[in-house]
């Protein structure tokens, strides 16, 4: 996957289905995460790992703590996260 893969929506949400399993809607993507099916803090950690290596940028985890669903994570890794090289 390329490092570009994450930008829009729908490869991050393709990323997040073929790295952690989770296969989520647009709709979804804007759910709290108590909301999602089989979603638990494994898959928070998961993530991080597999979006640092996805965008080749560190993920500030305080602010990935602070999402409350996967759209916000989105935004900060394709808005702030740049500020984190």
């Amino acid at each position: 996957m390329s490092r570009d893969s994450t930008a829009g929506l729908a490869g991050f949400l393709e990323a997040v289905r073929d790295g952690l399993g989770l296969d989520l809607t647009e709709e979804q993507a804007a759910a709290d995460f108590d909301q999602l099916p089989d979603w638990d803090s494994v898959h928070l950690l998961r993530l991080l790992m597999l979006l640092e290596r996805e965008t080749g940028r560190s993920v500030p985890v305080s602010r990935l703590l602070e999402a409350r669903s996967m759209r916000e994570i989105h935004s900060l890794v394709t808005t702030e996260g740049r500020d984190t090289r």
